[in-house]
């Protein structure tokens, strides 16, 4: 199977590889901007094309690996000035962050499309990040149309499973609603959250002294705000309703932190409690460790 890949990012890159580790049946090309990883890419077995159209050309399978508001971009520009560089039975799919927007443009281009995300990667950038392994036992949205009973291509669904499971993954599917929805909660919010939580005290007055003393604790708070801009704005763009909602819960519960700290003097057991309760709510038992 010919799979191009658009974009040859940490994510893309990845995928390159691991089909490239995966071998027979799997030849891949994969197009990007950067002549550095143009050129890494082809020393690992990844043809490199100078255009999307070469890219394109011959494909049976193209994954969209690029931020958000890019897929839209690529999905159009497939649908449009590059059609004609589609093969008739070409499946599109892309591992971008959020999936109703880009499903949604797809079916309104009539383009044969099935969604997808990997749920792994990490802060580091560009094709030098890329790891073969990136995948392996991690879950891998596929997306089926709301309801699910609903335009299903089970072929065009089937080739996007097989590159997953190329991959390592574990297939996972969802409809493109209950993906954003979840995401929203475990990782779009929390991207959200960090970059607040950077606003609101880096801003302070007494920044320069808490940033002398800032440790773990901080670095892991606010590790999703040292992210990539650009991936992070078309996340919040294209699922912004769905990280609304989960924002607004998480106020409510802020709501409560606050009448409870405000109380003079602080009451410790409702505390205790609140924080136990959270602990046991992500499977960790047994009393906390001290320092």
């Amino acid at each position: 199977m010919r799979v191009a890949i658009l974009g040859l990012g940490q994510i893309g890159g990845s995928v390159g590889r691991a089909l490239v580790a995966a071998g027979d049946p799997w030849r891949v090309a994969g197009w990007t901007r950067s002549d550095d990883a143009r050129r890494a890419a082809a020393a690992d077995g990844i043809e490199s094309p100078a255009s999307i159209g070469d890219a394109c050309s011959g494909a049976d399978l193209i994954v969209l690996a690029a931020p958000p508001l890019a897929c839209l971009e690529l999905l159009d520009a497939l649908a449009g000035p590059l059609r004609a560089t589609l093969e008739p039975d070409a499946v599109i799919t892309d591992v971008a962050s959020t999936k109703v927007a880009i499903c949604a443009r797809a079916a309104a281009h009539g383009l044969r499309f099935v969604g997808g995300h990997p749920m792994a990667g990490r802060e580091a950038r560009g094709y030098a990040a890329a790891d073969s392994g990136l995948f392996v036992g991690r879950p891998w949205v596929v997306a089926v149309p709301d309801p699910p009973e609903a335009d299903r291509d089970p072929a065009a669904e089937a080739r996007v499973v097989d590159l997953a499971t190329a991959c390592g993954a574990e297939v996972v599917r969802l409809g493109p609603a209950e993906h954003d929805a979840a995401v929203a909660a475990i990782s779009h919010l929390p991207l959200v959250v960090a970059a607040a939580l950077v606003e609101a005290i880096a801003a302070g007055p007494d920044w320069p002294i808490a940033e002398r003393l800032a440790a773990g604790g901080w670095d892991s708070m606010t590790r999703l705000a040292r992210g990539d801009v650009e991936m992070g704005a078309g996340i919040l763009a294209t699922n912004g309703l769905a990280v609304a909602a989960r924002l607004r819960d998480l106020r409510d519960v802020l709501d409560g932190w606050l009448a409870q700290l405000e109380t003079t003097p602080a009451d410790a057991a409702p505390l205790r409690e609140r924080l136990a309760s959270a602990r046991q709510r992500l499977g960790v038992d047994g009393p906390a460790a001290t320092e």
